[in-house]
């Protein structure tokens, strides 16, 4: 990965994994075929496609843009190409969504419909790896969501959560440690090739 301004950029190699990652959160199972029909199906999907390709590298990142920029999904996703997302996003239902672009999102998250991640500052919220986000969610500010995180839906986050903790309410407080990340399933683990399922 290079960083630039504004960005980042993958090698083509980088991107196919991301675009796979993705798609085993969907699909729990991959091959080229599934995929491949999957992106003609899901819209969704098709534009988290174009906005991963639009993270590449030449002639990849051209293509991306191009996808991304005819895509009919942005007027109810809003995430945009600088945002870092980490490997296996699933967003259920489709959206709606906003995302402020200075967002880092780990490894694994969920993000569920009417979610918004937002910042005033220019300096919007830190997301572990393995996170829900439930509907009707607002994460406000610069907080850090820990690993193993679920949030309920509903909640206005204006403070960092711990790890391994379940949160819900407005204002958002944490209300267990108990089964954290259970709704995080069909997991793309940082071990090339090898798919983790848990429940």
């Amino acid at each position: 990965m290079n960083k630039h301004s504004g960005g980042y950029r993958y090698s083509i190699k980088e991107v196919y994994r991301f675009i796979q990652s993705d798609c085993i959160r969907y699909l729990e199972k991959y091959s080229l075929s599934n995929m491949a029909c999957f992106y003609f199906k899901d819209s969704t999907f098709r534009f988290q496609v174009a906005f991963r390709m639009s993270q590449g590298r030449g002639i990849t990142k051209l293509i991306g843009d191009v996808f991304y920029k005819f895509s009919r999904v942005k007027k109810r996703i809003y995430l945009g190409k600088e945002t870092k997302v980490g490997y296996g996003l699933y967003i259920g239902h489709g959206g709606p969504i906003i995302i402020n672009p200075t967002t880092v999102i780990g490894n694994n998250c969920n993000l569920s419909q009417f979610t918004t991640i937002g910042s005033n500052e220019n300096h919007a919220a830190v997301i572990g790896d393995n996170v829900y986000i439930g509907p009707n969610v607002c994460i406000v500010e610069d907080v850090h969501i820990g690993n193993n995180v679920t949030i309920g839906a509903g909640s206005v986050v204006t403070k960092d959560i711990p790890d391994n903790a379940t949160a819900a309410g407005n204002y958002a407080k944490v209300l267990n440690y108990n089964n954290p990340g259970r709704y995080i399933t069909r997991r793309w683990p940082m071990e090339w090739g090898i798919l983790v399922n848990k429940r």
